[in-house]
């Protein structure tokens, strides 16, 4: 195609912008080679996605399987990758040991409380269910203060007998433990087929607390494991 009509489709192409992959739009991708300081980069220290770094460089997965080969650079397990798509920022939280004789007290009172009441079993979660208010308030201050994590962050499960108002159980808690509603689960409600006697910390029921993040949880347990050996 010649003439006038020729020059505008030429000139729009060439006013095209060109696509930007989270930044990195001045990058060179038009070389076969990739350094291996750049795929250290973007996939140990960056976290980015296989995916991601083709987008980068503009060119086949196949090609960055065969450079991170060359390099032995160790691929993430399936846990690991998935663990950084559901967290792109980063962790949620941010573990530190205790700085003093108070924090000392409330660390060890923490541990204490998980060894005792704390469900080991879940293997992606920080689990603990009571019925002492008191209780989970200490071990709430204690995920608050060592793992940072954020309060309205975790969430609670309430499991009640039939037998008890869930409404009145469910206020209770909140107003014990400063939560808000949105925090809970779906109750859970346990049929009682005779009338029960409860003491004044059973009669709302048990409370469980949830923290959904295995590294968190992880280092939970290792903590367990260091301390009660």
């Amino acid at each position: 195609m010649s003439g006038p009509l020729a020059f505008r489709k030429k000139e729009k192409r060439k006013n095209l912008k060109k696509p930007s992959y989270g930044g990195y739009d001045k990058w060179n991708r038009n070389k076969d080679f990739i350094k291996k300081s750049d795929l250290e980069r973007f996939y140990l220290e960056e976290k980015k996605s296989m995916h991601e770094i083709t987008q980068i460089f503009g060119c086949s997965t196949h090609k960055i399987f065969y450079w991170m080969n060359k390099y032995e650079i160790p691929r993430r397990l399936k846990s690991e990758a998935t663990y950084v798509k559901r967290n792109p920022g980063g962790d949620p939280f941010c573990f530190r040991f205790p700085k003093n004789d108070k924090e000392r007290i409330l660390f060890g009172a923490g541990l204490g409380i998980y060894w005792g009441e704390g469900t080991k079993s879940s293997k992606n979660s920080i689990r603990l269910g009571s019925t002492d208010p008191g209780l989970l308030k200490v071990f709430l201050d204690f995920l608050t203060l060592f793992f940072d994590i954020k309060k309205e962050k975790i969430k609670f499960g309430l499991q009640i007998f039939s037998d008890i108002k869930g409404g009145e159980a469910l206020d209770f808690w909140k107003k014990e433990l400063k939560i808000n509603k949105n925090q809970f689960n779906k109750i859970i409600i346990t049929r009682q087929e005779s009338s029960s006697t409860y003491g004044k910390k059973d009669r709302f029921g048990v409370l469980t607390v949830y923290y959904h993040n295995k590294k968190a949880r992880d280092i939970l347990i290792n903590l367990l494991t260091n301390s009660f050996d």
